[in-house]
């Protein structure tokens, strides 16, 4: 298959799922061949049939093993480069197709994720597409289609540290993910998901406020604000806009959004992504919120401001609370985005201290 790439030219890649699916195919053909194919074809949604070139391939009695190397593309990814190991064992006489998680794949121990707890942390789309090539490769060799597939992700417990299952609940290891089996490259969709996932584990455990935060000082702040539980902590990043229009169709009583002045600065400028390639501060916007305080002395010096923390101090030597006024129109942003969700929302705006200089919104409860 042609290598793909973006408009910009970068790199395509494959999910875990996609891996897992591959090793899978790989694995059962050999329990019931004594051959791997290599490469090894599987079918994608959208009718894409990727091939795959085995890293590592084993048998033993009763069961078989084949390793694919994760090729995420260019796509600044924590498991590139990971090995995805599928171990296919025969099953139980009309057992269908069951899954376990080995060394490195996660579990889930908390509600609220698209799996049961107690589940290896194999998601939806993996579990369908590598069931359905376990059933091809059954057609196709004689096979009863009822197996057992364990998959294994060395270091992936080490690498899950990197990554939101911790808090998530899904302990031990990584999760096999993906739903079209393609990365593509600064998407930042398993991010955006684990926003999404946050949100659902919050609401499944009685969470009623939840906090976003764009890094680990503001976190720390919010938390502390408020005492907030770990559960209700949401690793924002940049993507408020993912917090909101998650939130707004999946509400809970109360959030907060804490991030620094510069983030949330372009979040009352109307950004939803707060990343520095894709939104910029606009020191127009500060110096007209200068202005129309009554600080018109200091709409000049404020355009002129080296960065967004210039401008801050700039207004904080005048007596000008700067902070405060962008988190009022961060708020306003904000809760255009919710919508008619009945949500309470405010926002805590730190400077790069990690002292509060401004809020908008509820009072602490």
């Amino acid at each position: 298959m042609a290598e793909r790439r973006t408009p910009e030219g970068l790199r395509y890649g494959w999910t875990t799922g996609a891996c897992a699916t591959a090793a899978a195919t790989a694995a059962y053909t050999a329990l019931l061949t004594g051959e791997f194919p290599d490469p090894v074809e599987v079918l994608l949604p959208k009718g894409r049939r990727p091939s795959f070139a085995l890293a590592t391939e084993s048998r033993a009695a009763g069961s078989a093993s084949a390793g694919v190397i994760k090729d995420a593309g260019d796509d600044p990814d924590v498991t590139h480069g990971a090995l995805v190991v599928a171990t296919v064992r025969a099953g139980e006489p009309g057992s269908g197709v069951a899954f376990a998680a080995g060394p490195g794949v996660g579990t889930v121990t908390r509600p609220g994720l698209p799996l049961e707890v107690g589940e290896p942390a194999i998601n939806p789309v993996p579990r369908r597409l590598i069931t359905e090539a376990v059933h091809r490769v059954a057609a196709a060799h004689g096979g009863t289609g009822d197996v057992l597939v364990e998959i294994s992700i060395p270091d992936g417990e080490e690498m899950a540290r990197h990554t939101w299952n911790p808090r998530l609940g899904i302990l031990g290891g990584l999760s096999v993910l993906g739903t079209t089996g393609v990365v593509v490259p600064y998407s930042c969709s398993a991010w955006i998901d684990s926003i999404r996932r946050g949100v659902d584990v919050a609401r499944a455990m009685g969470v009623t406020h939840v906090a976003g935060a764009t890094g680990s000082t503001s976190e720390r702040v919010v938390a502390e604000l408020y005492g907030l539980p770990e559960t209700a902590l949401l690793d924002m990043g940049d993507f408020a806009g993912a917090v909101l229009k998650y939130l707004r169709r999946h509400p809970v009583d109360r959030l907060s959004l804490a991030g620094g002045f510069a983030k949330f600065s372009k979040l009352a400028a109307g950004h939803l992504d707060l990343h520095s390639k894709r939104s910029q501060v606009d020191l127009g916007l500060l110096a007209g919120l200068a202005e129309r305080a009554g600080f018109a002395g200091l709409a000049g010096p404020i355009t002129e401001a080296n960065t967004a923390l210039h401008a801050l101090r700039l207004a904080e030597a005048e007596g000008l609370e700067l902070g405060g006024l962008v988190a009022e129109r961060a708020r306003a942003v904000a809760a255009e985005v919710l919508g008619d969700a009945p949500i309470s929302l405010d926002v805590v705006v730190i400077d790069r201290a990690g002292v509060i200089v401004g809020r908008a919104g509820p009072s602490p409860t």
